[in-house]
């Protein structure tokens, strides 16, 4: 289970959100989010967990895409997130550079860049 500092319910998530809580239950089915789960099943939304839906949100609303895009875009972002941050650990100046490319394709993809989370 994840830290406990940072985890709010379906209620809480749905509203810092501005979505209903079915939205997240469907986000949850098709695979955007795992959200941890207390013993008696209530689901609890990390920050992580928050920013991901953000960025759904802002995919779907901003980007016009559906749920298929979502899914590509997401996968694009975390692939892109390991790149850049793999760039930046090796202290090239020259990569530096190619990782600051890489966080402005996150940006427009409504991800930040900053934000590191390994989802396996």
């Amino acid at each position: 289970m994840r830290d406990s500092e940072g985890l709010f319910v379906i209620s809480v998530a749905a509203r810092l959100l501005d979505m209903h809580p079915q939205t997240l239950r469907k986000y949850e089915r098709v695979g955007f989010v795992i959200p941890s789960r207390t013993s008696g099943k209530i689901r609890l939304y990390s920050r992580e967990d928050i920013a991901r839906l953000e960025q759904v949100k802002y995919l779907v609303n901003e980007r016009d895409l559906n749920l298929a895009g979502v899914e590509m875009a997401l996968d694009v972002t975390e692939q892109l997130k390991k790149i850049a941050n793999r760039l930046r650990k090796s202290k090239r100046s020259d990569y530096d550079e190619i990782a600051d490319a890489l966080d402005n394709v996150l940006m427009r993809l409504g991800a930040d860049p900053t934000a590191e989370k390994d989802r396996r």
